[in-house]
Order: structure tokens, then C-alpha cells, then sequence
């Protein structure tokens, strides 16, 4: 079982930081900002006019076309077409009450002179004027009617002060939908009726517009007419991808005409289009779906469901999978930073990596973020991992250039700083490379039951993570964070719940219901990510960490109901046996951590080994696709061991060996164990595929992976069909364990 190391995290290293002048609750500050040119030098005089310091501002301006703005001084400059942002020098970023930015002011070159306009300075505009709201939609028509819907289009908006982001439709008085588009569609409605529609466009900060010119439209008389539209013909997959498959058929005819299609995944309704085509997203990856149409006329008439045609998302990767977890607490004792990944070349090796962990706020039940809190160093306290967390490693910590992915130091002074903009530019230099956080752990599952066990519980806790880490709300911390300063780092989430409906860490909270809530929270994530989908454009993914021990994969995993949201399950391939760091454990007899086949040696009345877990799975019918086997990039060893047996291999000890860490006995990152144990001889046990070393009678003993028993282990997936392989953790490795991978999947 992996554990979030408290001594570790108590002794975080303190980064020199500011912080703006604190302001009584009701205070506020308010920026403006007065152009002045000569000739082509142009500048801006920023003041806050308000009673409360404003710190985060930038400016942003709108030229004619084909007129440049550059060479600007005290702040950075980009242009997007006419469209210009100056971003202040931190010295001036900070604009406290009453004050201004002179003699340090903005100022910048233009290729001739002219007079920008629609100045916004902190989303306001420049000369403290209200906002103007847009423009009221004009052009409302309908496009389409039947008995219960009437669809309807409009001309866009003109904006106002602030970008249009919206329409909101109404029935009469009452809001019928919201669109981002200038098209929606009225459903619901009663037969033979009269209803009067308007639109309203909204804007950014959500004022919204005056209502269009009303029109009034009269839904169908289902009397005139009752034939139904022939059956669509000839549906067939056009392509897919691991969470989409898109279709096509050839249209039906009707007597009155034909309104749209329903297109059903599995038999349930998943989408309803106009044309003979369609892209059904909300897919999970490697699984088989059956799919159908049916056609509905002007009248709600609906035709018979056409043939079906089956189709099969493809894998979340081609080839094999590679995930890597990067602990957040490496770049202290273990001196392992993001740079890593890309100096020892195993970043071009991976598909995945998995940034452990995200913490759960123990009072609200969201997703904990923003705080700087060692975990207590007592590994039995019931409360060790409350309120605990990283802030400063995850995007507080100004890295320097030896530290950086890309020799680029930190200021200090940046929104995004740590190992959050480490993953960003490691991202850059491997566009395919997906990063996930993952949540829980260890040390940080005991509120999972929690946020799991109702239906507002889930939701709220889903929706509190996808703002924090999708979307990339950090709270502010140290002059860091702010409104979407993470937005592009993660690519999904990666679920650590250690152990639903089953013992884990002491004082984990643990419920009846937990087994059944598992998978609503699964769901609910998964429901929730594509919600966004629609909005990016982009698949989210999903993956969780999953046991070993089919014991708790019963108490709290329906495998089979949960494969339909998750990706990837990540199973636990190793810590089968250890002493563990407080002899706690199984501290006097010694075993292999992560064998492959069940020892035959193996004197407990329970034989772990990775083949065994993974048959649970397969069995369950989990697609091998979706599963991963665990590697351990460190290893587990006990002391005063006994020569009996396979040198000292199932045999009586003496507690767990002296570890990597003071704090961590029994446990060493490969490299370091290889390094740093004297005298242990290394073993291959051929018959269960475990690699062992040991020192010599009543010395140490040590199990782990090596390049030998990767090497067979990733023959053995292969031959099996799954996905690829999970590696805890990435710090234990100098780039051969990753090599052996990687060579071994090729």
C-alpha cells in the first residue's frame, strides 16, 4: 500500500513570496487606465481610484486592422489579430488605493498612430463607464415544428462592452434554454398549441441583452396526420475514436416531411440530429456498442428502429500504455523534480503520467486545494492526512533553471510556478503525453466514502475537482494561482480510493453502501467530464487505481458496471507482502512484493500474485484493454533474516530493514537500493517471477522489480491482450526500469 510520507511533507521548503495589502472584507479596488501618445509611442497610466489594493490586472485594447503594437516597457505584449494585452512587470502588478503606475507606466510602439479602442483594464472598461449589455438578436425565425417541439434560429447579436458567450430562449416569461449558438430547439410542448418565443444574448460578466421581436408559433395538430416515416436505411459506422463513433444512414421519407432522428446507443436515446449523420461522444474506450435509428416526422410520428450496426471504440492508446505516477512530495528528500522525467529520457517513454495526490477538504468535501499542510508523522493517527497538502510544491515553489524542464527559472512572480508548470512544459516538449491528477491515496482516502454517498455529495465534489483541476481554478496562494491560471495541465482524473467498502489507512471512513456509491461516483465523474467536453472540445479521461486483493475488489469494485465510465483500470501489482515502515505489517516472515505467478513456496494460506488479480478482472469481463498491471520502482525489505529456503526467501525476520529515509523503513527506491545495500546478491526466482536480493545470514532481504522481471512481465501482458503497464513511482528509476519497459511492449 502506498503512503503519503509525513515527514516529508512537514519539512517543505519556505519560497520567498508576497502577498497583496489586506482590505476589510467590504473594501474594493478599481482600476483605470488613461491612454496618452507621441507619434507612435504610446502609453498607458493605470489608477486605482478605489479604496482596496487590485493585484493580477491586465489591459487589453483593440487596433485597426492591419496597425501593430511592440516594444513594450514594464509589461509583456501579444497580439491576436486586432486584439492586444499588455501584461504588467510584477513591480507594477500591484496597484494599491490611490495610487498609480507612474513613472513605471506601459508603454509600447505603434506601426502609425492611432487611438486604440474598447480599452478593458481588470474586465471594466478603461474610462470607469458601466458596461454596455449587447445588442438584442434579431432575425427570430422558425425552422422546424412539430406537435411537441418547435426549433428555432436567430441573427447574432451585436456585443456590447463584454463578449457575447450565449442566448437564453424564452417561452413566454419563463426560460426555456440556454445555447451558446444562434439555433435551439423547444421541446415539451403541448399539441395544436400557440406559444411566443424571444431571445436574449448574454455576455461574459452575464448581462443580458433586450429581448428580440417576439414570434409567435403554433405547434402541430398530431389529427392531420398519423403515418409514420419509413425506416432509415443502410446505417453504418463512419469512424470512431476511443470515446466517440460516428454514424451515418440514408434518409427516410415521410408524407408531411421529416423532423430529425434519433439516434440510440444500446437502445437508449443518446442523440437527436436533423441531418443523416451523427457523432455519438460520451463513449467509454475499448467496448462494443450497438446502435440504431429512428426517424420522426413533422407530427411525432416515429418510425420502426432501422437494422443495427455495431461498433467499437478504439483503445484509450495505441500500443501499450506506460503510466508513470509523479509524487508530489519527490522534489524534496528525494530531489526528484519534473526535470527528471525528461533528463533519464523516460518522459518520451510514457502515455501517462499521474500526479499524486489531490486531498479532499475534510469540512467542505470538495477538492482540497491551496493550502501548505504536513500530514502528522504518526502513520496509525486516524487523522494523519486531514486538511493536509502541497500548494507550494503543486504551483508555488519557483523552480530554478537546473530544476526546470526547459533550463527557464522562475521569477517568483508568476500566476504559475512549481511542479503544475513543470507538467506544462514538459507537455509542450510531448504533445501526446497525457497528464491526470490523481486524488486520494493512501493517506488521503478517508473522506472518499463521504463525497460518495449521496447524490449532491457526488455532485458537488466532481464538479469542486473539474473547477480546480480541468478547469484550472487554483486558489490564490502566495501571490500564485487565480481563475484558470491551471487550465491546461490535466487531462483528466485519475481515482485513488484506498479501499472502498474495506479497510485501508486507520480511521478511513467506511460505509455499507460504499460498493454501489463507487461506481455512482465513477459515473458521475465521467458524466460530468463530458458535460465539459461539450464546451472544450476535448475527451477527458478517467482511470482509477484498482486492488489486487480480490477480497476488496468484492467489497467495493462491480467491475463490470464500472468499466462503462472508467478508462483505465491501474491494478495493483505490488506491496503483496511487506514489513511496512512501522512493523505494522507482515514484519516477521519475508515475501515477494509484486510476483508474477503464485510461488509455489509461497506458506500463506492467501497466494497473491499478479496473474491472480488480473483473472478476477478478466473474468468479471473487463475488456484486457482497459487494464494495466502495477510495476513497483522500489522495494520492500525486512532484516535479521534467516538463510533457510531460497536464500531467505519466505523466511523468519527481524521487523523491516533500514529504509531510503529515516521516516522510511523497509522501503528504497530502486536505484537507491541497488546503490546503497552492500552485499546483496540478486535472485531470480524463474518459477514465480520475483526478483530478491539478499545480504547473507540475518541481514537484509530485500524484494522488487529489475530490468529481468519487467522484461517478463511485459512479455506476459502482451501475450494476455491488456492495455500496458502502471509504474509506482517514477522517482526509484534513473531510465533503465523505463527502457526495459519500454523495450519489453515494443
Amino acid at each position: 500500500m502506498r503512503r503519503l510520507v509525513s515527514t516529508l511533507l512537514a519539512a517543505l521548503l519556505v519560497a520567498v513570496a508576497f502577498s497583496a495589502v489586506q482590505a476589510p472584507a467590504h473594501a474594493a479596488g478599481r482600476l483605470l487606465a488613461a491612454f496618452s501618445q507621441s507619434g507612435t509611442t504610446a502609453k498607458y497610466v493605470v489608477r486605482n481610484d478605489g479604496d482596496a489594493a487590485v493585484t493580477g490586472w491586465t489591459l487589453e485594447f483593440e487596433l485597426p486592422s492591419g496597425v501593430t503594437a511592440s516594444n513594450a516597457e514594464h509589461a509583456t505584449i501579444a497580439q491576436n489579430g486586432t486584439r492586444v494585452t499588455l501584461t504588467p512587470a510584477y513591480y507594477i502588478n500591484t496597484v494599491q488605493p490611490g495610487r498609480n503606475t507612474e513613472p513605471y507606466s506601459p508603454t509600447f510602439s505603434l506601426s502609425r498612430a492611432v487611438e486604440p479602442t474598447g480599452c478593458r483594464i481588470a474586465d471594466a472598461n478603461c474610462d470607469g463607464s458601466a458596461d454596455a449589455p449587447p445588442g438584442a438578436p434579431g432575425g427570430l425565425r422558425s425552422t422546424a415544428t412539430t406537435t411537441k417541439t418547435v426549433s428555432l434560429a436567430w441573427n447574432a447579436a451585436t456585443p456590447g462592452s463584454v463578449p457575447i458567450v450565449g442566448y437564453e430562449v424564452y417561452n413566454g416569461s419563463a426560460l426555456a434554454a440556454s445555447v451558446t449558438g444562434t439555433t435551439a430547439t423547444v421541446s415539451g410542448l403541448t399539441p395544436n398549441t400557440p406559444y411566443t418565443f424571444t431571445v436574449k444574448a448574454k455576455d461574459r460578466k452575464g448581462a443580458l441583452s433586450p429581448a428580440s421581436a417576439p414570434l409567435q408559433v403554433k405547434t402541430n395538430d398530431p389529427a392531420e396526420d398519423t403515418i409514420p416515416p419509413s425506416v432509415p436505411g443502410d446505417v453504418r459506422s463512419t469512424g470512431k475514436t476511443s470515446g466517440s463513433v460516428s454514424l451515418a444512414w440514408n434518409a427516410s421519407t415521410d408524407n408531411k416531411g421529416v423532423a430529425n432522428y434519433d439516434v440510440l446507443v444500446d437502445g437508449k436515446v443518446a442523440t437527436t440530429v436533423t441531418e443523416t449523420k451523427a457523432t455519438v461522444s460520451g463513449l467509454t474506450p475499448s467496448t462494443e456498442y450497438s446502435f440504431t435509428v429512428k426517424a420522426r416526422d413533422l407530427y411525432d410520428n416515429v418510425s420502426a428502429a432501422s437494422a443495427a450496426v455495431k461498433a467499437r471504440t478504439d483503445d484509450i492508446v495505441s500500443g501499450n500504455a506506460r503510466v508513470g505516477y509523479f509524487v508530489q512530495w519527490g522534489i524534496y528528500g528525494r530531489q526528484y523534480f519534473v526535470r527528471n522525467l525528461e533528463t533519464t529520457g523516460n518522459a518520451a517513454k510514457l502515455t501517462h503520467i499521474n500526479y499524486a495526490f489531490g486531498n479532499i477538504d475534510p469540512k467542505n468535501l470538495t477538492c482540497l486545494q491551496g493550502v501548505t499542510k504536513g500530514t502528522t508523522q504518526n502513520p496509525q493517527d486516524p487523522n494523519q492526512g486531514d486538511g493536509a497538502g502541497d500548494a507550494e510544491a503543486d504551483y508555488g515553489r519557483p523552480m530554478s533553471a537546473g530544476q526546470s524542464v526547459d533550463g527557464v527559472g522562475d521569477t517568483g512572480w508568476e500566476k504559475l510556478r512549481g511542479n503544475f508548470n513543470q507538467l506544462k512544459k514538459l507537455k509542450a516538449k510531448h504533445p501526446n503525453l497525457k497528464v491526470l491528477i490523481s486524488l486520494g491515496g493512501w493517506t488521503y482516502s478517508k473522506y472518499f466514502s463521504d463525497v460518495a454517498a449521496t447524490d449532491a455529495a457526488r455532485k458537488k465534489f466532481v464538479a469542486s475537482c473539474i473547477d480546480t483541476y480541468i478547469k484550472g481554478n487554483l486558489p490564490v496562494y502566495n501571490g500564485a494561482g487565480g481563475p484558470g491560471t491551471g487550465a491546461g495541465i490535466f487531462d483528466g482524473i485519475d481515482l485513488d480510493w484506498e479501499w472502498p467498502g474495506a479497510e485501508g489507512h486507520a480511521g478511513n471512513h467506511i460505509g455499507a453502501n460504499d460498493k454501489a456509491n463507487n461506481t455512482l461516483l465513477i459515473a458521475e465523474f465521467r458524466r460530468q467530464l463530458d458535460e465539459l467536453s461539450k464546451d472544450t472540445g476535448k475527451r477527458y479521461q478517467l482511470t482509477a487505481f484498482t486492488p489486487a486483493d480480490p477480497a476488496k475488489i468484492a467489497a467495493g469494485w462491480d467491475l463490470p458496471e464500472v468499466a462503462k465510465s472508467l478508462d483505465i483500470f491501474n491494478i495493483q501489482g505490488y506491496d503483496f507482502h511487506g514489513a511496512g515502515s512501522d512493523n505494522s505489517w507482515e514484519p516477521n516472515r519475508t515475501g515477494h512484493q509484486g510476483n508474477l505467478y503464485t510461488d509455489t513456496d509461497d506458506p500463506y494460506p492467501f497466494h497473491f500474485s499478479v496473474e491472480n488479480a488480473v483473472k478476477v478482472y478478466l473474468d468479471a469481463g473487463v475488456n484486457p484493454r482497459k487494464l494495466t498491471i502495477g510495476l513497483a520502482y522500489y522495494g520492500r525489505g525486512w532484516q535479521g533474516v534467516a538463510e533457510g529456503g531460497k536464500r531467505g526467501e519466505w523466511q523468519s525476520a527481524n521487523g523491516a530493514a533500514p529504509g531510503q529515509f529515516q521516516e522510511e523503513a523497509g522501503t528504497r527506491g530502486y536505484s537507491n537500493l541497488i546503490a546503497m545495500v552492500p552485499n546483496c546478491t540478486v535472485t531470480h526466482d524463474e518459477q514465480a517471477v520475483g526478483t530478491y536480493c539478499y545480504t547473507g545470514s540475518g541481514g537484509q532481504w530485500w524484494t522488487f522489480d529489475d530490468t529481468w522481471s519487467i522484461g517478463k512481465k511485459a512479455a506476459w501482458l502482451k501475450s494476455k491482450g491488456l492495455l500496458g503497464a502502471m509504474i509506482w513511482e517514477m522517482s526509484g528509476d534513473t531510465g533503465v526500469l523505463t527502457k526495459a519497459l519500454d523495450d519489453g511492449l515494443k
